[in-house]
């Protein structure tokens, strides 16, 4: 494809900030990454308009991980030279041991670990049990209120827990959930394009962040991964790898990368403010650049090729699988 334009902006949700179309997750980014190519990435990134970067402490939950890649990703930015009013950081809250360590203590580590003094925006979640949806409302509004970060989202709920957070929110008069950052491909759609979020999309009173694009990578035509990659919900990753196979002859008319194919099919949702991906080297930075002019070009083109290709269908009657 030819060469990528400079990043634009969306909303991220009602009452959000402008955010750039793209950013940069960090699990098994930039701990994967020797120093200087994190900070030349990172310089690349914000010159192209790549300006939002979800930055987590990785460390609770089933699958907990020491991993640093939050504290070298505060130390990177700041090599860089990057002010911090010239990038949106977009933290997490865990409710894996939630509310016994508690959004002020994680607030409080997160934010010393990066070196910063506030987020601007917060993923709530995942869970695996059911959580106290009026507490996680309340416990986030003191947060925002102690000038801990601004918007927030939820990352993965069940869409009826969802949708008590938002009636509690309204009744309450604290602030809702913006955003649904969700698991979001060309195989896996169910959650963010059927009827559990999509009336909450297309009605305008969410934007739909999508995170694991490439499904560890297997979209992007690595369909074994080495290293440690996320949940696959419904069990469907077989189907997947046949998937990309037809991604990449899909890619291969365009004179595209599969990776480009998997991120141009994110942006011909107009529900979507910002497309998460994460990459460990420039050259995967500037080659999904390059999805913004193919989804200009062919977008329409592509979803109606791409269309067969959704993987998964069986979801449960509340959002769950």
């Amino acid at each position: 494809m030819g060469e990528a334009a400079r990043v634009p902006v969306r909303q991220l949700g009602p009452g959000g900030p402008q955010v750039p179309l793209f950013g940069l997750g960090s699990w098994n980014t930039w701990d994967r990454m020797d120093f200087d190519d994190a900070v030349a990435l990172l310089r690349r990134a914000v010159d192209a308009g790549v300006t939002l970067f979800d930055v987590a402490h990785y460390n609770m939950g089933p699958h907990a991980e020491q991993a640093r890649t939050d504290i070298i990703f505060g130390e990177a930015v700041r090599a860089a030279g990057i002010a911090r009013e010239d990038y949106h950081l977009c933290g997490k809250l865990w409710l894996w041991e939630y509310p016994t360590t508690s959004f002020e203590q994680q607030m409080t580590t997160s934010l010393e670990r990066i070196g910063i003094e506030k987020a601007d925006s917060v993923v709530v979640g995942d869970y695996m049990s059911p959580p106290d949806i009026p507490s996680i409302v309340t416990d986030v509004a003191e947060q925002i209120r102690a000038g801990r970060f601004d918007t927030w989202g939820v990352n993965n709920w069940v869409a009826s827990d969802l949708a008590t957070a938002l009636e509690f929110a309204e009744r309450e008069g604290l602030t809702p959930p913006a955003f649904a950052q969700l698991k979001y491909s060309i195989a896996r759609r169910t959650m963010a394009e059927g009827e559990f979020y999509g009336g909450y999309f297309s009605s305008g009173r969410l934007a739909l962040q999508a995170s694991d694009i490439f499904e560890g990578g297997i979209l992007a035509g690595r369909k074994f991964p080495e290293r440690k990659i996320g949940a696959d919900p419904g069990g469907i990753r077989d189907a997947i790898r046949e998937a990309a196979d037809k991604v990449a002859e899909v890619a291969a008319r365009y004179d595209a990368s599969a990776a480009q194919v998997a991120i141009a099919f994110c942006l011909t949702n107009p529900a979507v403010a910002n497309v998460l991906f994460g990459v460990s080297r420039l050259s995967q930075l500037e080659d999904n650049l390059g999805a913004l002019r193919l989804a200009a070009d062919h977008g329409a083109e592509l979803r109606a090729a791409l269309d067969p290709l959704w993987t998964d269908r069986a979801v449960n009657a509340d959002g769950s699988w």
